[in-house]
């Protein structure tokens, strides 16, 4: 017994006085005193000889020198990895008294900047934000339109297709490939006057390009009342141009086709990058085409009830991508989608 205490009382020692110069010291220290062989589990061992009337004293001592080895086994563990964080490794490349890298602060996309600026300019004339579904039925993307199944326009527009009912009975779900569909919800839902602008995303199944994309941005109008005239749409493209672009841009129209708008017209205007004398992106004619314009066809407001004879109203749609291109002077449409930042951080304090 006396000889027991004496032995644990050299490993106290010896254990207090072991120092430890890296984790590898440290495993080595783990496995002498605590590991499955170690001496801490030898000397518990030899509570065996211990006579049965000193057993419970001598097992306190042996539970308090376990406890003791333990308790250096986490100093040493605790003194490596503080070591580790103050000293790093002279193979590290990087100094941690360097300041930090400066995070990047972010700015709205030149898409939303000038979707903002038309939204308010036709806010001035009195026209309110109208919002749909981007996943619509074929009644409010076609039908409501004057595009009946058969009709040869919906060959103008690819579509992206989600369902079409396989005997024939169920609506047709797709894209919409125009905000044209928000027009009708808002004619199925509303009496004239109505006047408002519907922002948003369409899609159609064209080949990705510099001057075509699988998905873009729209902002169309819709004015109805009594007495509208074509004459009330020109004069509210007019301001639009003028306010968006300056007062010295020519405009002109050119008569055009669309199944929802009769009479229906293309507005141009003055190419903006060549100053109307020819360039690449007016195809050296110095006009660039910005927006379909029109009469609402009666067809379309009897399909919502709305009386022909008293009402008229004009309608008009224009991509955003395009007037982001035409103000910005961008060349190539998939730079909106590629989020790269070099080419957003261009629009950095725009407001």
């Amino acid at each position: 017994m006396e000889s027991l205490l004496q032995q644990i009382d050299g490993y106290k020692a010896e254990m207090a006085a072991f120092t430890a110069l890296n984790a590898e010291e440290v495993e080595l220290f783990r496995i002498k005193w605590l590991g499955t062989k170690g001496l801490v589990k030898q000397i518990m061992g030899e509570i065996k000889q211990v006579p049965n009337e000193q057993k419970k004293a001598f097992g306190q001592l042996l539970n308090e020198f376990k406890l003791f080895a333990e308790a250096k086994l986490d100093a040493l563990q605790g003194d490596n990895m503080a070591a580790k964080v103050q000293a790093p490794s002279s193979h590290s490349k990087d100094d941690l008294s360097l300041p930090g890298d400066s995070v990047s602060v972010g700015s709205r996309h030149p898409l939303s900047l000038v979707k903002n600026e038309m939204v308010a300019i036709f806010k001035r004339l009195g026209f309110a934000v109208a919002e749909g579904p981007e996943i619509e039925d074929d009644w409010h993307n076609f039908g409501a339109m004057n595009l009946p199944e058969d009709h040869p326009a919906r060959d103008m527009q690819d579509t992206f297709y989600i369902k079409k009912p396989i005997d024939g009975n169920g609506p047709t779900w797709l894209l919409r490939t125009h905000t044209s569909s928000v027009q009708a919800r808002v004619m199925e839902t509303q009496k004239p006057p109505i006047r408002v602008i519907c922002p948003g995303k369409v899609y159609r199944n064209e080949t990705i390009s510099a001057r075509a994309h699988c998905f873009f941005h729209q902002v169309e109008g819709l004015y109805i009342d009594e007495n509208v005239s074509f004459a009330d749409l020109k004069q509210t493209l007019y301001f639009f141009v003028q306010e968006m672009f300056g007062k010295n841009v020519k405009v002109r129209f050119r008569p055009s086709y669309f199944p929802f708008t009769e009479p229906s017209a293309e507005m141009d205007i003055s190419c903006l990058i060549c100053a109307g004398k020819g360039c690449n992106i007016c195809k050296h004619t110095g006009w660039v085409e910005i927006l379909g314009s029109g009469m609402v066809h009666p067809k379309v407001l009897e399909n919502f009830g709305i009386d022909a004879n008293k009402y008229t109203g004009f309608a008009f749609g224009m991509g955003v991508e395009r007037i982001t291109q035409l103000k910005y002077q961008v060349n190539d449409l998939r730079l909106y989608s590629q989020n790269d930042i070099r080419f957003l951080k261009q629009f950095t304090g725009v407001v």
